[in-house]
């Protein structure tokens, strides 16, 4: 008997009316939704200054590009963008405004003019003259162009029409002329082929200075014995018969030849190296 009451209780006190599962449920959620703002509202202040930071990024990239417009228009147009001063270095026979005319560029010009075109404008100044054997350009402090310029030397004078036109040591005959020859330079004279001349020239650019030095004029004195033979006239008097093709390995005995000499006359050197007096 006592046993079915105490289910009767139990079963009272499970037993749910609509109006408690209607509150049950709209506590249930007004306690999610209470929790939902909660989170919400802590989140605020990170999402505000993430996008606080988004917006400093975005407005400093900006004035970066912006900025490095203006450096680089205000490069453009001020006088470090144009070459302030031109040194050229290494030259001898050709002056200072010879290469700079040669090379196309002048003061004032935009820096642009040379950077990046260094090769094209060194090829342009070696085919505008033979002289010129090398040539390089280099910027320095923004605006300060350098030309070094590296020349064939003179090897002597070849005579044309009253006047005397200089021979280098590409065996080139330049363009350049003088009315009389100068310097210790030997003169190269009855010379009919330009391919003999320019090897002869290219044969005594091998020589020792001292042995150059020694040369006074070379003449082209062909035999059917010997049709390359030439002539030499030494200033210390003696004169020398040599061939083109061997002539600068034979001229190196010249010196050891001559001091053996008791008296001024005749080296040759075609065949064999001996000598004789006049």
């Amino acid at each position: 008997m006592s046993f079915k009451i105490n289910r009767d209780k139990s079963k009272r006190r499970v037993a749910i009316t609509p109006w408690e599962k209607y509150q049950s449920e709209e506590r249930q959620r007004a306690a999610k939704k209470t929790n939902r703002v909660q989170r919400i509202g802590a989140k605020l202040p990170r999402l505000k200054q993430q996008k606080h930071r988004r917006l400093a990024q975005r407005m400093g990239i900006l004035l970066g590009i912006f900025g490095l417009i203006l450096i680089v228009s205000g490069y453009y147009v001020s006088p470090l963008s144009h070459i302030g001063r031109i040194n050229v270095s290494g030259n001898h026979a050709l002056s200072d405004q010879q290469v700079v005319k040669m090379s196309g560029v002048s003061h004032g010009d935009s820096i642009y003019r040379v950077i990046g075109k260094e090769q094209q404008l060194a090829k342009q100044v070696r085919k505008s003259h033979p002289r010129v054997d090398q040539i390089s350009f280099s910027v320095a402090h923004f605006n300060r162009l350098t030309i070094r310029v590296k020349e064939y030397p003179t090897a002597g004078f070849v005579p044309a029409n009253g006047y005397y036109r200089v021979a280098l040591t590409s065996g080139v005959i330049s363009k350049e002329r003088q009315k009389q020859p100068s310097g210790s330079y030997p003169v190269y004279d009855k010379f009919k082929s330009s391919k003999q001349l320019s090897q002869m020239i290219r044969q005594y650019a091998k020589l020792s200075k001292k042995i150059q030095n020694g040369i006074s004029e070379i003449q082209f004195s062909p035999t059917k014995a010997n049709p390359e033979r030439v002539h030499l006239y030494m200033n210390d008097g003696n004169e020398v018969y040599a061939s083109i093709s061997t002539f600068a390995s034979k001229m190196a005995y010249y010196p050891s030849i001559a001091a053996k000499m008791s008296h001024k006359g005749i080296v040759n050197l075609e065949i064999g190296a001996y000598s004789y007096s006049f």
